[in-house]
C-alpha cells in the first residue's frame, strides 16, 4: 500500500476500487471528509481507505447508508453501536429463515408429486404462511415509515 499520508480521490478510487461519483456521493452524505483541494481535485487522508473498507462491510451487512454514517464520528473514527449490530444481526437471521424457507418451498413446487401444484396441501400450507409473513412485514414497515 502506498505510504502517502495524502491522496487524491482519483488515487483512493484506484485503491479502493469505488468509483469517484461514489466517493462523492459519501462525502455529501457525511460518511467521509476530504481535507481540501489541490486545484479542483478533492484530497483525503490516507486513513479514507480504512473508513471506505468499514463502509463496504457495512454495506455488505445490509445497513443503509445513513445508518452507517451514524458509525462515525465527525474526525472518521468509528463509534459502532453494539446493540445496532444485534439488531442488525436478528434481522439477517430472520431474513435468512425466510429465504430457507422460500428455498424449500420452490424445491418442493418444482419435485411435487401432484398433477396440479395448487391442490397440494403442502403447497398451501406453504401460500398461507408467506401471506401471513408478507402481511406482518408490510405491517412492520408501515409503522416504521409512520415512527420517522
Amino acid at each position: 500500500m502506498n505510504n502517502k499520508t495524502e491522496l487524491t480521490i482519483r488515487e483512493v478510487s484506484i485503491q479502493c476500487g469505488i468509483p469517484t461519483p461514489t466517493l462523492r456521493f459519501y462525502e455529501e452524505k457525511g460518511l467521509i471528509s476530504s481535507i481540501g483541494r489541490k486545484g479542483i481535485t478533492r484530497v483525503f487522508k490516507s486513513s479514507v481507505i480504512e473508513q471506505l473498507s468499514l463502509i463496504s462491510l457495512a454495506r455488505y451487512a445490509g445497513f443503509a447508508l445513513d445508518e452507517i454514517a451514524g458509525m462515525f464520528s465527525p474526525n472518521g473514527t468509528p463509534t459502532i453501536n453494539r446493540d445496532q449490530l444485534l439488531t442488525k444481526a436478528e434481522h439477517l437471521e430472520r431474513k435468512i429463515q425466510q429465504l430457507s424457507a422460500m428455498r424449500d418451498g420452490l424445491r418442493h413446487v418444482a419435485n411435487c408429486p401432484e398433477e396440479n401444484q395448487l391442490t397440494c396441501p403442502k403447497f398451501q400450507a406453504l401460500v398461507t404462511k408467506a401471506a401471513k409473513a408478507q402481511l406482518l412485514e408490510d405491517k412492520r414497515r408501515h409503522l416504521n415509515k409512520s415512527a420517522k
